[in-house]
C-alpha cells in the first residue's frame, strides 16, 4: 500500500481497472491514515452503542480483502469487528497492509474485469473481478466514513 499521503484518484487519462484500483487504494490509504497515531486503548473502545471501535474496522477489512481477494474463508463475520486483547495496532495495520500488498498482486494479475476473481471462498461461483472491485471501494468507504467519525470522537483527530 502506498504511503498515507492524499494522492487523489486520477480524472481521467487511464483505464477501468486502474481507477477502480486508484479510488480503492485511495480507501485504503484512508481507513489506515484513521488509526495510525491513535491512542490505546481508545481505538479499541467501542465509539458507538453497536460495539464498533477504529480498531475493529481496520481489523474486518483485512478479514474482508482476503476474502474476497485471496480466498480465505471467514466462519464469523461479526467477531472480525472485535479486536481481541492480543490485536494491537500496530498488528492489525500490518495485517491490513500485507493483505492489501497480496491483494494488488491478484487484481494486477487480472486482465478481464469480466471474469470471475481466480479465488474465492463462496459455495457458489466466484463474482466477477468488476463486481468484487467495486464492492471493496463500497465497503472500504462506507467503513473509512465510520472510522472517521470514531476517530474524531477519540482525539479530535480529523480524516480526509
Amino acid at each position: 500500500m502506498p504511503d498515507k499521503t492524499d494522492h487523489r484518484p486520477p480524472r481521467a487519462g487511464v483505464g477501468e481497472k486502474e481507477t477502480l484500483v486508484e479510488f480503492l487504494d485511495y480507501l485504503r490509504r484512508a481507513m489506515v491514515s484513521n488509526i495510525e497515531g491513535a491512542p490505546e486503548p481508545q481505538a479499541r473502545t467501542a465509539g458507538v452503542p453497536s460495539g464498533t471501535s477504529v480498531l475493529g474496522l481496520v481489523k474486518h477489512l483485512d478479514h474482508v480483502e482476503r476474502f474476497y481477494f485471496l480466498g480465505e474463508d471467514v466462519s464469523d463475520w461479526s467477531a472480525t469487528f472485535r479486536p481481541t486483547s492480543e490485536d494491537t495496532i500496530d498488528a492489525v495495520v500490518a495485517s491490513y497492509k500485507e493483505a492489501v500488498s497480496q491483494a494488488n498482486v491478484i487484481i494486477d494479475a487480472c486482465g478481464d474485469l469480466s471474469q470471475p476473481a481466480p479465488r474465492s471462498a463462496r459455495p457458489q461461483a466466484a463474482p466477477t473481478m468488476r463486481w468484487i472491485l467495486v464492492h471493496m471501494i463500497e465497503e472500504t468507504g462506507r467503513h473509512a466514513g465510520h472510522a472517521d467519525i470514531l476517530r474524531e470522537q477519540i482525539d479530535g483527530t480529523t480524516g480526509r
